[in-house]
């Protein structure tokens, strides 16, 4: 399951249509308990795709900025986020051929329909594993 602590639904989803019509992109951090990985902060980052209206891809140096802050902070990466300006509330097929993190949890906001679409997947290696998500107030 992946909880979204606080503010960090609405932050990403401010993310999400600030960014539009390109594909907005961040790191979720918080902890990890048992089968809960629990969101406390949304790290915007750069989206470097070639075509960011269709795709993401993070500036690695921002990436591991994040990766490093949150262990110099106590706290861990516990998955990624973006969004589908236009596109399905799914994962692309793009999304499955560029994910890297396996065991990770990947948030996806889709701003197509109304209300926006906002769900959760694991990364297995081979495949999404469609995931449980909450918002804590």
């Amino acid at each position: 399951m992946l909880a979204l602590a606080g503010g960090v639904y609405d932050d990403v989803l401010a993310h999400a249509r600030e960014d539009a019509p390109r594909e907005a992109c961040g790191i979720l951090v918080g902890t990890t308990e048992a089968e809960t990985a629990t969101a406390t902060v949304a790290h915007r980052v750069r989206n470097v795709a070639d075509a960011p209206r269709v795709a993401y891809e993070m500036d690695a140096t921002e990436q591991l900025r994040v990766f490093e802050t949150a262990a110099d902070h106590g706290r861990e990466v516990v998955g990624f986020y973006h969004s589908h300006p236009a596109g399905p509330a799914a994962m692309s097929d793009r999304d499955r051929e560029t994910a890297a993190w396996p065991g990770y949890r990947y948030l996806l906001v889709s701003l197509a329909g109304r209300p926006p679409f906002v769900g959760a997947w694991t990364w297995t290696g081979d495949d999404f594993e469609r995931e449980t998500v909450t918002v804590q107030n």
